[in-house]
């Protein structure tokens, strides 16, 4: 079904209003702008599979009434960004949602498997990808396109189904439930331009006055962007931001000296960049950002490791999982040199399974001990055995 009037869509939702489920995926472009621009969105139940053209669709109200009926559960696969282009459309975030990709590891999938594999996996079906980077903005849709954008929800349908009964029969489907409380929380998607600071690599050489700086530029250029609609590094890379933070130019001239600047902006943008540079220095002690405590280094990091990997070994046993569904040996590693940001352990339902208790060992807050034979978790402060 191809959805392109408003009398189709209206139709098309009363025909999946009370649906137990539906799955639903979109397509978008945003390779030219800051903010998505959406292009199709795909929906299916066990009965029907349709295409939403929102390009020629006026009026996507009736569809966002099941979005947010929390009465449907919305199946997606990786749904991060579908559901992010939703809540600015609808002002909030589709509820309740069941993500397949995050889902598929606690049934014994590889972490952020592909929508491919787990479709081949479960059902047998090998999708064609000839469609996989089309421009999906042009009109008219080809035939293929169309069966690639359908494929996306239509074999979603079997996915959810297997990977919830397998998850209810082992048990694990309420631990799922903090990854499903942050996709569905509309905080995930506002992004604070104050904090975007914290997503430039390579900073850690820069003093706490530089970072002041790199905040306020970094949030400058983020609000440039929106402004212009393009994308964050069409205003100013990361690498320039770093060079502007460590430099704090106090002109243009000065800026125009820095690589990958002069030659992107114009007079009012040199104006304003140098404004929030200026607000950078001038902010107080207590207002300037740092990165959060440094873990002391370890100098054996393998017997680190060995004794983290115990520890996994000991709750893996009490969960009746594999150990590396857990914690992988190359997460324990980067979790014992100090990666802390962004690792998978300290995320969803791995941080309270496993994660904060990783980090209690690393703190030397529990310790491993033996107890009629068997290792055992104890709590340095108290003793006491678990």
């Amino acid at each position: 079904m191809y959805v392109s009037d408003g009398k189709a869509i209206r139709q098309f939702a009363k025909k999946i209003r009370g649906s137990e489920f539906i799955t639903i995926d979109t397509e978008f472009m945003r390779e030219r702008t800051y903010y998505a621009r959406l292009c199709l969105i795909q929906v299916a139940t066990d009965d029907v599979a349709a295409i939403i053209d929102p390009l020629v669709v006026d009026d996507l109200e009736p569809l966002f009434e099941i979005l947010r009926d929390h009465g449907i559960v919305k199946v997606l696969h990786s749904g991060t960004q579908d559901l992010e282009i939703f809540h600015k459309l609808m002002g909030e975030v589709p509820a309740p949602v069941f993500d397949t990709q995050v889902a598929a590891t606690l049934a014994g999938f590889p972490q952020q498997v592909g929508y491919g594999a787990l479709v081949k996996e479960i059902t047998g079906e090998v999708l064609d990808k000839s469609d996989t980077y089309t421009d999906w903005a042009k009109r008219p849709l080809s035939e293929t396109q169309i069966e690639y954008a359908l494929n996306d929800v239509r074999y979603l349908v079997p996915i959810y189904r297997t990977l919830r009964e397998r998850l209810e029969d082992e048990g694990r489907l309420d631990w799922l439930e903090a990854d499903f409380e942050w996709l569905e929380d509309p905080a995930t998607y506002e992004i604070v331009p104050e904090e975007q600071w914290r997503r430039i690599k390579r900073i850690s050489s820069l003093n706490r006055r530089q970072l002041g700086v790199l905040m306020t530029v970094t949030a400058w250029r983020e609000r440039e962007a929106q402004r212009r609609d393009i994308p964050r590094r069409w205003v100013v890379g990361d690498e320039s931001l770093v060079e502007i933070a460590r430099r704090a130019p106090r002109d243009a001239s000065e800026l125009q000296k820095i690589r990958g600047v002069g030659d992107k902006l114009g007079k009012g943008s040199h104006r304003s960049l140098i404004a929030a540079v200026t607000r950078g220095m001038e902010l107080s002690e207590d207002k300037l950002p740092a990165f959060g405590p440094k873990r002391q280094r370890v100098r054996d990091i393998e017997g680190l490791v060995d004794l983290m990997a115990a520890l996994v070994r000991i709750r893996a046993k009490e969960h009746k999982v594999a150990a590396p569904l857990l914690a992988s040996r190359c997460e324990l590693e980067r979790l014992a040199a100090g990666e802390v940001e962004e690792s998978p352990l300290l995320e969803g339902w791995r941080k309270s399974h496993i994660g904060d208790e990783l980090l209690e060992l690393l703190d030397g807050k529990i310790s491993l001990t033996v107890v009629n034979g068997r290792l055992a978790i104890v709590g340095v402060a108290t003793g006491k055995k678990e």
